[in-house]
């Protein structure tokens, strides 16, 4: 098991850096990573698709290592079926069809943390205690597609730095859909295409639509998450830098002014910084907060 893991990559107009990295009271206590990272592309040239995914783990069975192997799991299962069906997709993205790409990332979203649920039965454990807080980045490649699209359940955070100050694209409390304010939208001028009962599913990840049969295959049937669903389109403009992150950073990003200003300050002039240099920053230490020696795990999109 790493103790870290770096990736960046070009992608249309935007340049993506990602890092998971373990934290202080982790590497103390010789336990491994809870936070999982999983990057991948599909497809190629202006119809690929760059999924990050990024699970956190929970303290139970197994302790840290039981939490890695099950954030583990849902990235890799959440990764899988996107990948099956990315050129969909792609062309929802292009579209502007939101209706369907919420619904249909909600039942994968169920799905993978039902998948956990099942594994947590056959392991004889609380089911509570074999989960993970999940959040995922969908980045077209097309450059002519501006549209972000960022999906989970659980602790974490996705937030937008523009024009110098940073936005926390993710407010707390229950609310389920995060849309909302003038960073909603599809490039162009083209109105989002509204979801209609003839409209066919997003995505064809196994999981039937109501009223269309059961799921073909096998595996569980959709458990709804026992946190939020959350779900975000956003629009990007050049200059902006996205950021999605686990607990292990949302949480000092939105308790500590010292630290978001010094990542606005690094992060606001333009060019992106390498691997390195995103490792270093991402790590950057908190004095006097509880959690700064928590798991590091983040995405962060710089546009063009």
């Amino acid at each position: 098991m790493p103790d870290t893991v770096l990736d960046g990559a070009r992608c249309g107009t935007a340049t993506l850096r990602a890092v998971s990295s373990r934290g202080e009271s982790a590497r103390r206590s010789g336990e491994p990573r809870r936070d999982a990272l999983l990057t991948a592309r599909f497809g190629a040239g202006p119809g690929a698709l760059v999924m990050v995914a990024l699970a956190s783990g929970v303290s139970g069975v197994g302790g840290a290592e039981g939490a890695q192997r099950a954030a583990r799991e849902l990235c890799e299962w959440i990764g899988g079926a996107v990948g099956r069906s990315h050129a969909r997709l792609i062309n929802d993205l292009r579209t502007g069809n939101r209706g369907a790409l919420k619904s249909g990332l909600q039942r994968l979203t169920d799905r993978g943390l039902g998948r956990l649920r099942a594994r947590a039965a056959e392991l004889g454990v609380d089911p509570a205690e074999y989960t993970a807080a999940l959040r995922c980045l969908l980045l077209p490649a097309d450059p002519a597609c501006r549209t972000r699209v960022f999906f989970g359940a659980g602790d974490g955070g996705v937030f937008r730095l523009r024009a110098g100050a940073w936005q926390d694209l993710e407010p707390s409390g229950p609310e389920q859909d995060t849309v909302g304010g003038p960073v909603v939208g599809f490039g162009g001028t083209k109105p989002p295409t509204p979801q209609t009962a003839e409209a066919p599913a997003t995505m064809s990840f196994g999981i039937a639509t109501p009223g269309t049969g059961p799921a073909p295959g096998p595996g569980p049937a959709p458990v709804p998450a026992a946190a939020p669903f959350r779900f975000r389109a956003s629009v990007a403009r050049s200059g902006d830098v996205l950021l999605m992150c686990g607990g292990g950073l949302a949480g000092p990003l939105r308790g500590r002014p010292e630290l978001a200003g010094h990542l606005a300050e690094r992060w606001a002039q333009g060019e992106p910084p390498g691997l390195a240099a995103f490792l270093a920053d991402t790590r950057t230490r908190v004095n006097g907060y509880a959690g700064y020696a928590d798991d590091r795990t983040a995405a962060a999109v710089w546009e063009a």
